[in-house]
């Protein structure tokens, strides 16, 4: 198996990704291409006690690095030797199996759309994280890739984050929820009604499992294992729930830090502690997967540090050997509208 990983994306670049990417190579037993300015790279490696070019890693030159300033819609082409489109010729070429980046998303995603294409018959790709819910996580799918969606896009979302599930996180007939205002058909925008009569329709067929409406705090429960949403409401949804997951954490500490007796109680409960964390800690997961491109590409968080990174080239590897693009691939006649013809053409 063999990453691509963009080593200049990212806020702790590119130390923190070649030390990820090598930590990956010793640990997963995966090989890397480390796409970035080589003299760089291999002074990372040098510090990291790497003076000659280690066994399973690969440079890929680029002299251009993606910058958070840049326009995200024209970055790739502008730069044409950034390390972030480099590194997506690469994968087009087919001279890896994934791809990783914890630069700029909006970047990453025009590049990879653009340059690596939607699988034939998919709208719109789609972020999909898997978030902290109380059965262990879910699909929250999209979390920001498309902001407006239509009926069929959500259905195509429903269709993508159900595979996923099930491929890679190991859900067997996972439970699709349309997040709502309220349980009942009758609740939402006419995008949400009409998308619900969609998800129904495909769950009487056989070809997903929807479980209906669902709230945000029920997500929140594990209710569902997949989240059903537009990208702006997704956005707010995931935000919302990374936040209340830093306040808790922090008024947690202040609480046990008031006294000796919680300081006591404190140590006590650490491991409860370090479990609940970890549970919010996005990088134990690597990254958000681009459901819906032909070919494997993670994003990690910007701020990743190389633990991060090496989750997520794990999280590619799984993605790459999970079967997932296929299954998309075989089912894509069940998952448009009649209207869209049967050509497969992309708008």
């Amino acid at each position: 198996m063999r990453i691509i990983v963009d080593a200049m994306g990212g806020d702790n670049a590119p130390e923190c990704n070649v030390k990820g990417a090598l930590d990956a190579v010793k640990e997963l037993g995966v090989q890397i291409i480390l796409v970035g300015r080589g003299e760089a790279l291999l002074k990372c490696l040098s510090d990291l006690g790497e003076k000659e070019l280690p066994p399973g890693v690969e440079i890929a030159h680029a002299s251009e690095v993606v910058e958070i300033c840049d326009n995200p819609a024209s970055a790739f082409r502008e730069k044409k030797d950034s390390s972030l489109t480099v590194g997506l010729n690469l994968l087009r070429e087919g001279r890896g199996d994934a791809f990783v980046s914890a630069g700029s998303t909006g970047a990453l995603l025009s590049a990879a759309t653009l340059l690596v294409k939607r699988i034939r018959g998919i709208r719109r790709a789609a972020m999909a994280p898997v978030v902290p819910t109380g059965n262990g996580g879910a699909v929250l799918i999209d979390c920001g890739a498309t902001a407006e969606c239509t009926p069929e896009y959500l259905l195509q979302f429903a269709f993508m984050g159900s595979y996923y599930a099930d491929r890679v996180l190991g859900r067997p007939e996972p439970r699709v929820g349309l997040l709502n205002i309220g349980a009942e058909e009758s609740k939402g925008t006419d995008l949400q009604q009409e998308a619900y009569r969609l998800l129904r329709e495909a769950d009487k067929a056989g070809r997903i499992h929807f479980a209906g409406n669902v709230e945000g705090k029920e997500a929140v429960y594990g209710a569902v294992d997949v989240i059903v949403t537009d990208g702006y409401s997704g956005n707010i949804f995931l935000k919302t729930m990374e936040g209340t997951g830093g306040f808790l954490a922090k008024e947690l500490k202040g609480m046990f830090q008031k006294s000796l007796l919680t300081k006591l109680a404190a140590v006590l409960v650490s491991g409860g502690i370090k479990s609940f964390k970890k549970l919010l800690d996005a990088g134990e997961v690597g990254g958000t997967p681009l459901i819906g491109i032909s070919k494997p590409v993670i994003k990690a968080h910007g701020s990743s540090d190389a633990y991060a990174i090496k989750n997520a080239i794990r999280q590619a590897s799984q993605f790459a050997r999970s079967g997932l693009i296929e299954d998309i691939e075989e089912n894509i006649a069940y998952m448009r509208l009649p209207s869209s013809g049967a050509s497969g053409s992309k708008d």
